[in-house]
């Protein structure tokens, strides 16, 4: 770097490294969730995260501190064997408002870049009170079941939460309450 793009560098963690980070690392997922307390009854819950060994937990709160957003945990902390901590960002103002616009402006080169780009539509649906009307919903559900083709945490097919949005409470009962679809 010359002289004239020094005031450029940026000071921690460098952007592109963050991006490359994640990409290996991390994970955009729309979590699904049935819930009285909504008026549709279910939930959609965006969640940006990524994961480390606690050994190598510093670059997490280097993370952390870039984004001024989120917080670090133990990854799964009812199993001792999970040695992972974990950086985690659910609070959707700042998905809009920090998350979303850095990795627009350092994207992936990976395919991790389409899945970010749905993860970023939800986001603004959201945003936009979409998952508060039923074709919104319906929206948001197709576009999250699209994401992460292989998600391993997901237990329930598309048509099983359709269903549930389309039938009564009592049919419902007997599926799954949370739906990853990461």
């Amino acid at each position: 770097m010359g002289a004239d793009n020094q005031q450029e560098r940026p000071s921690g963690i460098a952007s592109y490294y963050i991006t490359g980070f994640v990409d290996g690392e991390g994970c955009f997922s729309i979590t699904i969730q049935k819930s009285k307390n909504v008026k549709l009854g279910i939930q959609i819950i965006p969640e940006f995260h990524v994961s480390q060994h606690q050994n190598r937990a510093e670059v997490l709160k280097a993370i952390e501190k870039k984004f001024g957003c989120g917080y670090i945990k133990p990854n799964d902390p009812h199993n001792p064997k999970d040695l992972t901590s974990v950086y985690v960002v659910r609070n959707l103002k700042d998905l809009q408002n920090k998350i979303i616009p850095f990795f627009k402006k350092y994207p992936f080169v990976s395919s991790k870049q389409q899945d970010f780009e749905k993860f970023s539509k939800v986001v603004d649906w959201m945003s936009e009170k979409e998952h508060l009307t039923k074709s919104g919903l319906i929206a948001i559900l197709k576009l999250a079941f699209s994401m992460n083709a292989s998600g391993k945490y997901r237990k329930l097919k598309l048509e099983d939460v359709l269903s549930c949005l389309e039938s009564s409470e009592t049919v419902c009962q007997n599926k799954e309450d949370t739906v990853r679809t990461a």
